[in-house]
């Protein structure tokens, strides 16, 4: 068995993402290790993204991170109404329906549902 346990991306800063990640997206603190500027947050599936501060290596976000929400329509709505800035608005796009917007750093996040994915995303 292969399964993914997590993931690590470089941040600026290292508590602005983690407080953007979950007002946003309900990621929950696994654990902080302030001495190394690194956060572990962990999703509802319990994969662990890992917020390693490096402002440097930020500056070149290196990887797109894909979320499957209940109903895309309805988080883009909430995320609009908390000021969360859109690169796409929910649409049918290359990879599917769905939505896409930045996080802090400007790591891409693709956000979809199954429900709009198997009725709107097919051609």
């Amino acid at each position: 068995m292969i399964k993914l346990d997590h993931l690590s991306i470089c941040v600026a800063d290292h508590e602005r993402s983690r407080n953007w990640y979950r007002t946003h997206f309900g990621f929950k603190v696994e654990f902080e290790v302030p001495e190394r500027g690194t956060i572990a947050l962990q999703d509802d599936a319990g994969l662990t993204l890992f917020l390693v501060k490096d402002p440097e290596r930020a500056r070149h976000p290196s990887c797109g991170l894909t979320f499957q929400v209940v109903d895309v329509e309805a988080k883009h709505h909430e995320l609009v109404a908390a000021g969360v800035q859109f690169v796409n608005a929910p649409q049918k796009l290359y990879w599917g329906y769905g939505a896409e917007l930045a996080d802090p750093d400007g790591y891409l996040i693709h956000l979809w549902d199954e429900r709009s994915m198997r009725e709107k995303g097919e051609s």
